[in-house]
């Protein structure tokens, strides 16, 4: 395979940092986890002799390695036909709870063949129970996939009650709490519910791998993030050589704005993955890790390190695991390039359903991502028709998720044809339907909670009303605006320099040079060359 030469300079501690990233190859087969991956001691009933692999096998599904979780529960149950649990195990690889993707009916009909297995080998006590919840999730062919997982949570919810002592159904247990929680009214109370839970199991074993997983999860919601960061950090040493487990710490730096935290983590992490392809296909734990990667850069105004991690997903020869959440980041990637770097040129001329190798009618908020940022491109190049045009675009897309029942990428995909639509209104001339678009959107953005496919918005609702704000010379307004994402997003870039100029503008000089001041820190040590960080220098006097 090919591998894409870093065009960063070397004498840079950064590009390094890329360059090692880049440097690594896909090997098929290879594999890095060694033994390094907690401590699970499910107490199946199986032989002796499977009983290591059987806990290695669990100890994978808690880190959401799912592919390789169910070859290990295949080969325990090669090894020892009579395992009955490892048909279970098998059958939870096949749907993933917080995960973006959605078993087939090929996967269902085998998950609950599994199941079927399971029962005719013979399973009592916890183990009953927890086949018994798998099977709630897999009856009913023709069942959503929400109505899914809130009868596997109602099941789990009885084993726990069941076998409240039992780490292994205690760990399940608050997962699927945090499953079926976008379905509850009460869903911060449902996160703080399961992270009360998993401490119980962090308590009595500190390096089960469930336990540290998912409180990263049940953390990972507005007002949370500052919460167990010593159970966060403590991740790596259990599973040094896991690509999940080496990305999921930044499920709370990116909340932080801890953005060289976010980048050790995913440039780890993605190392990790490329060691670790799914078959003959480079993981989407890789693309996962060099989203947030790009991500994590853009906010310090690090645009070279950015599009070079762009290249080289182009330059990939090998296919990528063909799931949702490779289609996410194949779509978000070129457009985050574009949008956080404003350049509307190269985001008018984005290709929305690229690259062809992805099906893209089976994914439509990952499709949207393209539009989205095509259309901001249109409206900021004058190309009013391919505006209106991704502008109906989204509409539609929204509207197929929705049919769907997938309400939560229908909001997602609303939120930014709200935008997009304020700044079509903008450019016509309208400037009250600009901004009660953009008003509209940061609303309803504020209902939302962040994804944990996307290390952030293409372009958040609130950041694009200050934007707005500003071209209608309202600084006081667009501070305001700006302050209200930070306060969700603390150290993204254009934010903190948007507040920075309005403050400015509108004559408040110390809170135009506190922002100033936290880009700097947000950026300290960056390799930008922004004209942003040079302003913000003038104005702290450093």
């Amino acid at each position: 395979m090919s591998v894409l030469q870093s065009p960063l300079r070397p004498v840079r501690a950064s590009a390094l940092l890329l360059a090692a990233l880049v440097a690594v190859p896909v090997a098929e087969g290879q594999h890095g986890h060694g033994g390094d991956l907690g401590h699970v001691d499910f107490g199946a009933p199986c032989a002796e002799a499977v009983r290591a692999d059987f806990d290695r096998a669990v100890a994978l599904l808690h880190h959401m390695q799912y592919v390789e979780a169910r070859a290990a529960f295949e080969a325990v149950a090669e090894t020892d036909p009579g395992c009955a649990m490892a048909r279970w195990g098998a059958a939870m690889t096949l749907f993933q709870p917080l995960w973006p993707s959605r078993p087939s009916a090929d996967d269902l009909a085998r998950g609950s063949g599994l199941l079927s297995e399971a029962r005719a080998l013979g399973v009592a006590g916890r183990d009953e129970a927890l086949v018994a919840a798998a099977e709630a999730f897999y009856a009913d062919p023709e069942a959503d996939w929400w109505g899914r997982l809130g009868r596997w949570a109602d099941a789990m919810a009885e084993a726990h009650a069941d076998h409240p002592d039992d780490l292994e159904t205690s760990a399940l247990y608050a997962l699927s709490v945090l499953a079926a929680a976008p379905l509850a009214d009460d869903q911060m109370a449902r996160h703080a519910h399961a992270a009360d839970v998993l401490l119980g199991v962090y308590d009595r074993e500190p390096t089960h791998p469930g336990a540290v997983h998912y409180t990263i999860h049940a953390n990972d919601v507005d007002g949370r993030s500052g919460e167990a960061l010593d159970v966060v950090r403590s991740y790596a040493g259990i599973a040094p050589s896991v690509p999940h487990a080496l990305h999921m710490p930044s499920h709370i730096f990116v909340r932080l704005g801890e953005w060289p935290d976010v980048i050790e983590w995913n440039r780890r992490s993605a190392e990790a993955a490329l060691r670790s392809p799914a078959g003959g296909a480079v993981s989407h734990h890789w693309l996962h890790a060099v989203d947030y990667l790009v991500y994590a850069h853009l906010q310090r105004g690090e645009d070279a390190e950015a599009r070079a991690l762009l290249e080289r997903v182009r330059a990939e020869e090998a296919p990528f695991q063909s799931t949702f959440i490779s289609a996410f980041h194949l779509g978000a990637l070129p457009a985050r390039l574009a949008v956080e770097r404003r350049a509307w040129d190269e985001a008018a001329a984005l290709d929305p359903r690229s690259p062809a190798s992805v099906d893209w009618d089976r994914f439509w908020w990952p499709e949207a991502l393209g539009w989205f940022a095509s259309g901001l491109g249109a409206v900021h190049t004058g190309d009013s028709p391919e505006a209106v045009r991704a502008v109906e675009r989204l509409a539609a897309l929204r509207d197929a998720a929705d049919g769907a029942g997938e309400a939560a990428f229908a909001d997602y995909i609303e939120g930014d044809r709200l935008v997009l639509a304020a700044w079509r209104a903008h450019a016509a001339g309208d400037a009250d339907a600009a901004v009660r678009l953009a008003r509209e959107a940061a609303a309803h953005e504020a209902t939302l909670q962040k994804h944990p496919v996307t290390p952030g918005a293409l372009y958040p609702a609130a950041e694009a009303l200050g934007d707005l704000l500003v071209a209608l010379d309202r600084p006081e307004d667009a501070l305001d605006a700006y302050e209200r994402s930070l306060a969700t997003w603390p150290g993204r870039y254009h934010s903190l320099l948007g507040a920075a100029r309005a403050a400015h503008a509108a004559g408040l000089a110390d809170r135009a040079r506190a922002h100033y001041r936290a880009l700097l820190d947000a950026t300290a040590g960056a390799t930008s060359g922004r004209a942003g960080l040079e302003e913000a220098r003038e104005h702290v006097g450093g």
